[in-house]
């Protein structure tokens, strides 16, 4: 049995209250992965008591956000094994057993449509839950968790589609606070920070889960999502890890330049 979480998402039904016609947020930092709303009528102030709540639904600890698509909401969450203790000093990395959660709700009222649960045990710092928003994608919903466990679901029915563990497949530990890169969809390709030799960034296959290309090898791969820039007339994978500042070609890999800069605990974040 495991034990269900008292946080919730009531936050969602806040934003929904204010805009309910608004622009999907399939994604971290929304449609175009740059932090804008571009829809019409949204106010500038709330009103006094603050707006409406719709609905609340109860979830599992997590640092992950909501993407919203067509209609429905996606979030990850983290339940303990029952009986199991959380994490009393964050630095204390020993095995905390539980669940991941990838949970599918209705936009208009909350209700679960479909969830996904997985068996995954924590070793990291500030083991509450996952790090990384899913990413929705032409009824796909992408999602990674702390561990290194990256997912492609059939938004529709939870239906798994594949599945990468990224310890198991690229020999490597888990980052002391979890895998948090938010993965990047470029057309055909997921693109995704691993870490390890040559594997620090890995372009998958969107439909299939195969690996196109990786490159570049690092110590530990940080937290810092993956971007694309244009700039000098090409378009410009930027991947900043704890080594330095790197430019690659999203299409292959190609590394295009790269400025070495240690950075302190690995701490290159978004």
């Amino acid at each position: 049995m495991l034990s269900r979480g008292s946080f919730q998402i009531a936050t969602l039904a806040l934003v929904f209250c204010t805009a309910a016609f608004g622009d999907d947020w399939p994604q971290w930092l929304g449609p175009k992965r740059d932090g804008v709303w571009r829809e019409t009528g949204i106010i500038e102030n709330f009103p006094e008591g603050g707006p409406k709540i719709l609905w609340r639904v109860s979830v599992g600890a997590g640092f992950s956000g909501p993407a919203v698509a067509d209609g429905r909401v996606f979030l990850t969450d983290r339940q303990l094994q029952s009986g199991t203790k959380g994490q009393g000093d964050p630095f204390n990395r020993a095995r905390i057993d539980g669940i991941e959660q990838v949970l599918c709700l209705r936009e208009s009222d909350g209700k679960e449509i479909w969830s996904h649960a997985y068996d995954c045990p924590y070793s990291i710092s500030y083991a509450s839950g996952p790090r990384a928003t899913p990413l929705v994608d032409a009824g796909k919903v992408f999602t990674l968790g702390a561990e290194g466990n990256l997912f492609c679901f059939d938004g529709e029915n939870g239906k798994q589609v594949w599945s990468v563990d990224f310890k198991e497949k690229y020999k490597i530990p888990t980052p002391l606070w979890g895998f948090s890169a938010h993965p990047l969809l470029d057309g055909d390709k997921l693109i995704c920070l691993a870490g390890g030799s040559g594997s620090t960034v890995v372009a998958f296959e969107k439909e299939t889960g195969k690996e196109l290309w990786r490159a570049l090898s690092t110590k530990e791969p940080g937290y810092c999502p993956p971007m694309i820039y244009e700039a000098q007339g090409k378009r410009q994978l930027i991947v900043w890890t704890p080594e330095g500042l790197n430019s690659l070609n999203p299409a292959t890999g190609e590394v295009y330049w790269n400025d070495r800069f240690g950075t302190q605990a690995a701490l290159t974040i978004p």
